[in-house]
């Protein structure tokens, strides 16, 4: 059977799985890369190529990274303060809240900052006789969002910037993301304070579901006891981070960014932040064997010219010679509608390496049909399974399936547009 079938094959037999979730997406993932190379159509010594992809190994640092400001109780600080600070009143609130959400998740877990966040809002909302519901869809929206601004803010980011390097081809900067990921905040922080609030129902708190709660923020790395934190390892982490961010900005030669990351998580290690078994536990293995696996299901596409069968397909039912710009919102699309209902790194993973192909047919750069390929798998706001952040905070702002439909469909779309206009002036086609 030819190498591109049979590389079709695994691969909509993965697409089935990771919508299905009958078996767990990285174990889906890593039987894709195994079975393609137990049929022949990869080498033994590109079966897991992935795992050793520096962007991997970047991933895993500042997953520790990360990991160290939630077992500090640097995050949970930081955004305690900022939230006490914006007062009672409903809208300054939610600014506060949707603020400091974003620039946490941009470093660090989604999940894990709604989880730690969510407790000392609801707290303030009953305190101030607010709707809790009024402020935590914002929180989950500022998470979803506030991931897109850097490379390890959220997976897709991780996913698409990998697809490019198995492709051969130039691959994102760790804050490259941010020229799209900023002014998307921006403009979803200031459409949920003005017009998006209105749509958010204003219910009483429902039943918390603490179990899930705290799994979330001891996957993130918070600590679970409730003995006084040390202020010393919150500094020692913040500077930790603030570190390794400026060394990632200033670009060093003799120090890439996986290296700087490994950097800082070794100093994690070393000043107490963390100890060894926090810092192991505190990586997501799902993300990462997922990744890794799926970068070897785009190596085998590429070269088998099963990805150009696709995108081939794809450019034929579009016409000769299709507009870069429709092909790249219909692409976001589809990407932005899987995520509504399945894993968004299994989103991106699926979509990054026939986006790359469908971009090469059309004679169009990759970069910016990644970038909207990524962006919409992080715009999960218009179900509660879309993402974790929304799954937290169904029970306790007593939410429906069709609140999130109200609140996260304009949302959709006006990421949609915002995409098709900025990214282009980026990451020209």
């Amino acid at each position: 059977m030819d190498p591109a079938v049979i590389t079709l094959c695994v691969l909509a037999v993965a697409a089935f799985l990771f919508v299905t979730e009958l078996i767990p997406l990285a174990v889906t993932a890593m039987a894709a890369c195994t079975a393609l190379g137990i049929l022949g159509v990869l080498p033994s010594k590109q079966v897991y190529a992935g795992l050793s992809n520096s962007t991997v190994v970047l991933f895993g640092g500042m997953f520790v990274i990360g990991a160290a400001m939630f077992k500090t109780g640097l995050a949970e600080a930081i955004g305690i303060a900022v939230v006490k600070k914006a007062g009672t009143n409903q809208v300054p609130l939610m600014a506060a809240i949707m603020l400091v959400t974003i620039a946490l998740s941009a470093v660090s877990s989604n999940t894990g900052t709604v989880a730690c966040l969510m407790p000392v809002i609801i707290g303030i909302c009953q305190a101030a006789n607010i709707s809790p519901s009024k402020e935590l869809m914002p929180l989950a929206i500022a998470a979803n969002v506030g991931g897109t601004i850097t490379m390890i803010g959220t997976p897709p980011n991780v996913i698409v910037t990998g697809a490019l390097s198995a492709a051969g081809l130039p691959t994102f900067g760790f804050f490259e993301f941010a020229y799209i990921g900023i002014p998307l905040s921006i403009i979803i922080l200031v459409y949920t304070l003005f017009i998006g609030r209105h749509f958010i129902p204003d219910k009483q708190a429902g039943e918390m579901d603490e179990e899930a709660v705290k799994a979330a923020a001891e996957e993130a790395g918070a600590s679970g006891d409730s003995a006084p934190k040390s202020k010393t390892k919150m500094w020692i982490s913040g500077i930790i981070l603030l570190g390794v961010v400026a060394c990632m900005a200033l670009g060093l030669k003799n120090l890439p960014l996986h290296t700087a990351a490994v950097t800082g998580a070794i100093l994690c290690v070393i000043t107490g932040c963390l100890k060894e078994k926090e810092a192991y536990a505190g990586i997501d293995w799902v993300t990462i064997f997922l990744f890794a696996g799926m970068l070897s299901v785009a190596t085998a596409m590429e070269k088998t010219g099963a990805g150009k069968m696709i995108a081939d397909a794809v450019v034929s039912m579009m016409g000769d010679n299709p507009n870069p710009y429709v092909l790249t919102a219909v692409l976001f699309l589809i990407s932005n509608v899987l995520t509504q209902f399945m894993s968004n790194t299994a989103s991106a993973a699926l979509l990054a390496p026939i986006g790359i192909s469908i971009a090469q047919s059309v004679g169009a750069d990759p970069k910016p049909v990644l970038m909207a390929l990524g962006i919409a798998a992080s715009m999960a706001f218009a179900t509660p399974m879309a993402t974790p952040p929304n799954t937290l905070v169904l029970g306790p702002g007593g939410f429906s399936f069709n609140d999130y439909v109200k609140v996260g469909v304009p949302m959709c779309l006006i990421s949609l547009v915002a995409c098709v206009i900025i990214i282009p002036i980026f990451w020209p086609f």
